[in-house]
């Protein structure tokens, strides 16, 4: 026997109500896209040197601190696809950055201090950058997946700036810095850390008795990021030009690498770890 009309729509008022209140309780959790929690801990444990250009990580002080570096690593496996998807551009690189560089310093403390490189975990076997130890957007991810398959993906950010947001837990890679991406200054902030690494003299120099500019490898690596037109580099001589004032001492060396006139050759990358020990 069917319901009273009036009966049954005061149940259709009270289940709406019901679905109303009790919304909150099922929605996606609220994300803190100012990633505190990490700007907490790389303010205790990243130590900057040479002037600002470099830093080393402090390990021992992230394994005293092992908990809340997961309860942060928790906060951002627990983000959904389709959460992640409503984000704008901005937020959407800030995560992924800051998870490539937690989750490195949680793969680091799985075998610290017995390594002196990340590379210690093998190349084919246990390889850091292949091994799916994590989980992310709802998937088992790995870091190559993060970076190579997600930020440098063709049409999803298109900056090669990315090269200088994650960080490979490596002397040869620019600094981590101390505090975490945010979406509201991530524009500056990757631009302050490619003024790092490109003034950094141990990691890029021109050589005025060689007669060339010498640049990280990175740039021999992933010269095609820097190919594409994206943040006006069209070359990794353009790079060097835009950034002459920090790679040469002399006006006339600065004014030979504007010009492009200047041979490019790349360093040896130093993988030895990035640590403050």
């Amino acid at each position: 026997m069917s319901a009273h009309p009036q009966t049954r729509r005061r149940e259709l008022l009270l289940a709406g109500s019901w679905l109303a209140l009790g919304a909150p309780a099922v929605q996606a959790q609220v994300f803190d896209h100012e990633h505190a929690a990490w700007t907490r801990l790389l303010g205790r444990h990243v130590k900057l040197i040479n002037e600002g250009r470099a830093s080393q990580v402090d390990y021992r002080g992230f394994a005293r601190e092992r908990t809340a570096l997961k309860s942060y690593l928790d906060r951002l496996s627990e983000v959904a696809p389709a959460q992640y998807a409503a984000w704008n551009k901005a937020q959407q690189f800030a995560f992924l950055a800051n998870a490539y560089n937690a989750f490195t310093i949680e793969k680091v403390l799985m075998r610290y201090p017995n390594l002196k490189s990340i590379r210690d975990f093998g190349t084919v076997f246990g390889n850091p950058w292949k091994d799916r130890f994590f989980m992310l957007l709802g998937q088992p991810q790995h870091l190559d997946g993060i970076e190579h398959e997600t930020m440098r993906a063709p049409g999803v950010f298109d900056d090669p700036r990315v090269h200088v947001a994650v960080n490979c837990a490596s002397v040869g890679c620019p600094m981590l810095p101390d505090r975490a991406l945010v979406a509201e200054s991530l524009d500056a902030q990757l631009d302050d850390l490619l003024l790092r690494f490109m003034s950094d003299r141990s990691r890029n120099r021109h050589e005025p008795a060689q007669r060339h500019v010498a640049l990280s490898r990175i740039f021999d690596w992933y010269g095609k990021d820097f190919t594409q037109g994206h943040r006006g580099f069209h070359s990794v001589a353009d790079v060097a030009a835009r950034y002459a004032d920090r790679l040469a001492d002399a006006p006339a060396d600065r004014a030979a690498l504007r010009a492009r006139s200047v041979p490019v050759v790349f360093l040896e990358y130093d993988w030895t770890l990035n640590d403050l020990r």
